[in-house]
């Protein structure tokens, strides 16, 4: 982590305005960062070791057409010229120019130089909408470069700004400067241990390779009392309660995450003449697996799971998008499981239950029993939010008060449409994730 960008102003967040596919798959403080770079380098070995995770609790996979926004009921952006601290260049804006999906499932935040010289970029968090505490959390990103480039996936404890920095606690799972395009480094930040004192580790590319060659998989395995930092599944840095001596240990909390490309900074230096524009930086998915830590989101409305994945009735058969058809108002539908995009549900810490880019909908935003259940554009509404009763194992509509139910009840059978109703409990209102 950077020595110079934990000074935040006090109403901002500190830091950086911070697929193989997936389907297929300063002055003296930059010096003292330099060489303690230059010698983590020679004896901070890659280990072998990896955290092995185990159920996908929470994730955004950036699905949905080229230009669109990243999921508003997820991702909040941080805008402003501000310096955020650390003397930086860019002004953070909302524009799709900055910040936008590709169509090929990535996020693209986007770093520009524009015409009256000027640097924009984005900065998005999770705040206020998904706040876990423990978890493996991890991200798959190809970061972008140059000099005075500086992109970061980081978290900050929900208690902040109530709770000012750095008491509020950091992590920063990755951060790379430009001008060390074949090194990441992985920090926490606390009362006692911050900006220069930050407890840090660095992990080099085993080819000496730049890291904004291809995607990387960028992790902290997160426990109660420990840390854990892991590239590409090679482990390089971990922090306990004992490596912050008499200080606060500060982690045993939720925290939001951030995504950002800063330009400039007292860390990374500003752009000069080899450094290239526009830089992007593109996120394949972020998730969080359950390490076993009693992985949670405190924010979670209506005890739904979070997960991306198939939603299964009572006798194996999947919800699913009729012939994937995005059209607003498509009846959902149940048929034999094949692993299509049509049948990949996302279950959102904010109740909403997702395909295709559409919310499960409750036509009408009705209430009354029989009231079909349909693909709908996401509008934050009651008639999109549901809850689960794992004991039933039902889907219930909170707003309604019915469960999601297959139309003319059992036995089940393939093509079968969905409605709400009393909930009973039957096979035909049993689900699994």
């Amino acid at each position: 982590m950077d020595l110079a960008r934990q000074r935040p102003l006090p109403t901002t967040p500190t830091g950086p305005d911070g697929h193989a596919r997936r389907r297929r798959l300063a002055g003296a403080a930059l010096a003292a960062l330099t060489a303690a770079s230059a010698a983590l380098a020679v004896t901070v070995p890659a280990s072998s070791a990896e955290a092995a995770p185990g159920d996908l609790v929470w994730s955004d996979e950036f699905d949905g057409a080229a230009g669109s926004a990243p999921d508003p009921t997820v991702w909040n952006h941080e805008t402003g010229a501000h310096g955020w601290g650390n003397a930086e260049l860019q002004n953070y804006t909302a524009s799709r120019a900055n910040s936008a999906l590709d169509g090929q499932g990535n996020l693209v935040i986007t770093a520009r130089r524009e015409a009256d010289g000027s640097y924009t970029s984005a900065r998005m968090t999770t705040q206020g909408k998904y706040q876990p505490q423990y978890g493996r959390v991890e991200a798959r990103i190809q970061i972008p470069r140059g000099q005075g480039i500086w992109p970061a996936f980081w978290m900050l404890g929900g208690s902040f700004p109530g709770t000012e920095w750095p008491a509020s606690g950091e992590i920063d799972v990755m951060e790379n400067v430009g001008f060390e395009p074949h090194r990441v480094h992985g920090t926490v930040h606390g009362p006692g241990y911050s900006g220069g004192a930050g407890i840090t580790g660095m992990y080099q590319h085993p080819q000496g390779w730049s890291f904004a060659d291809d995607f990387h998989t960028f992790a902290v395995d997160w426990k109660p009392g420990e840390i854990t930092w892991f590239v590409d599944g090679q482990q390089f840095h971990r922090v306990t309660r004992a490596s912050v001596g008499a200080n606060a240990w500060v982690f045993d909390q939720p925290f939001f995450l951030i995504l950002n490309v800063a330009v400039g900074g007292q860390w990374p230096g500003y752009p000069d003449g080899t450094t290239q524009l526009p830089q992007q930086m593109k996120v394949d998915y972020v998730r969080v697996y359950d390490n076993g830590s009693g992985t949670t989101n405190p924010g979670d409305p209506g005890g739904l799971p979070t997960g991306t994945g198939t939603i299964r009735i009572a006798n194996g058969f999947c919800l699913d998008v009729p012939w994937g058809q995005t059209h607003d108002g498509n009846r959902v539908q149940i048929v034999p499981c094949n692993g299509n995009a049509a049948q990949s549900w996302t279950r959102g810490s904010d109740g909403t239950v997702r395909a295709l880019g559409k919310c499960l909908d409750v036509s009408g935003s009705g209430t009354a029993n029989g009231t079909p259940v349909q693909l709908w554009t996401c509008n934050g509404t009651g008639a999109q939010r549901w809850a689960y009763d794992a004991g039933a194992r039902t889907l219930r509509n909170p707003q309604s008060g019915r469960c999601l139910d297959a139309e003319g009840g059992n036995p089940l059978h393939e093509g079968q449409r969905f409605v709400i109703w009393d909930c009973h409990g039957a096979p035909n209102q049993q689900w699994t994730f």
